[in-house]
């Protein structure tokens, strides 16, 4: 997920480096989750009998190729060929993860594991944007893609060995084997969970994107406070991770909903006070408590509503997710472009007030 999500750490130096705007740059998250969108939904249904572990450890090493086409880019052209490849890598690792981590550990603590895999994402997106930042910040942006291409490296290497064989998960039976022929967009509660995560993720990536050029434009702080919030933002996502996957155990729709408030509101903050640095300080934390739980709660929530295809329901969820992140960077490019940050922090948060709605009126998991 760094390898997706860095380029918001290092966004005005790298549009710097090769001489695009910052909403060009932007844009080629949307790439990136536009082809995840289409990955991840698909790797469950083709890779038959293959081995869940080899397929991890091939996928990986591809994010480490898109990682270093990155840092080879001399203008937008290369840098949308890496992109696209990051996109594949990240549509079967991030489409199989959680449903592979259930597999590796007893029953009653499926839960608990899937919360750590995602846990993965979260620290991603939430500590590997901010660590990126620093390195990027003090031996320039391309150097933070190369470490990132050698520590997929590293991992891809590492996954073999670490993992046992797992073949595809063996078919369902009885109910389950008739619940399983129907289409998952049939049942009510996936689609509200992916209807809620489209307005929700969309909201939050359109302004996240751009929130270097928000902090710096708004707030007037120099890079290495840039550095500083971001980190804030991800030392509290990573809380917000945790006690989400917690809560949502027990709670999925009233955790999920929670946790949209809290990124409204923390854009709302953004909005009326990005001027005063205190309150931007307050602003991040919790934005990163709200939005670090987001993706283990959603996912919490996607499995409850389909327990008996958790693959597949994967698939699907992290298809959305990406493509409303991608929708995100790209509304996001487009009213920074035309409008500016404050229109933007204003339209994120109405989006983000359209998912509490869809959450609030449309029925959620059981359980």
């Amino acid at each position: 997920m760094t390898s997706e999500m860095l380029p918001i750490g290092v966004l005005t130096p790298m549009a710097d480096g090769l001489g695009i705007s910052p909403g060009t740059a932007g844009s080629s998250l949307s790439i990136t989750g536009l082809v995840t969108a289409v990955t991840a939904p698909a790797v469950p249904r083709v890779l038959g009998a293959l081995d869940r572990r080899v397929v991890l450890a091939a996928a990986t090493a591809v994010l480490a190729v898109g990682n270093a086409l990155t840092v080879a880019a001399d203008g937008f052209g290369l840098l949308i060929v890496s992109r696209i490849i990051i996109g594949i890598g990240m549509g079967a690792v991030w489409g199989l993860a959680s449903a592979v981590a259930a597999r590796l550990v007893a029953p009653r603590n499926a839960t608990l594991a899937v919360t750590f895999a995602v846990s993965g994402v979260a620290a991603a997106s939430v500590v590997g944007v901010p660590l990126g930042t620093l390195v990027g910040n003090t031996f320039g942006w391309r150097a933070a893609f190369a470490s990132l291409s050698v520590a997929a490296l590293l991992l891809a290497a590492g996954l073999l060995p670490a993992l046992p064989r797992l073949p595809r998960p063996a078919a369902p039976t009885g109910p389950d084997h008739r619940a399983a022929g129907r289409p998952l967009l049939r049942n009510a509660s996936v689609a509200v969970g992916l209807a809620l995560i489209t307005f929700l993720v969309t909201a939050h990536f359109a302004a996240y994107t751009y929130i270097r050029p928000v902090l710096e434009e708004r707030t007037g702080v120099t890079s290495g406070a840039v550095a500083l919030l971001l980190l804030v933002y991800g030392l509290f996502g990573l809380i917000g991770n945790f006690a989400a996957g917690a809560l949502a155990a027990r709670r999925a729709r009233l955790t999920v909903l929670g946790l949209a408030a809290g990124i409204g509101t923390s854009i709302v903050l953004l909005a009326l006070f990005g001027t005063v640095a205190g309150v931007t300080g307050v602003g991040m934390a919790l934005w990163g408590l709200a939005y670090g739980g987001l993706s283990v709660a959603g996912q919490i929530w996607m499995t409850r509503s389909a327990p008996h295809r958790a693959e597949h329901v994967t698939g699907l969820y992290v298809g959305v997710f990406t493509a409303a992140i991608a929708l995100g960077a790209f509304l996001g490019g487009t009213v920074v472009e035309t409008a500016g940050v404050t229109p933007l922090l204003w339209s994120a948060a109405a989006l983000t007030a359209v998912s509490v709605a869809v959450g609030v009126l449309g029925p959620g998991p059981k359980s």
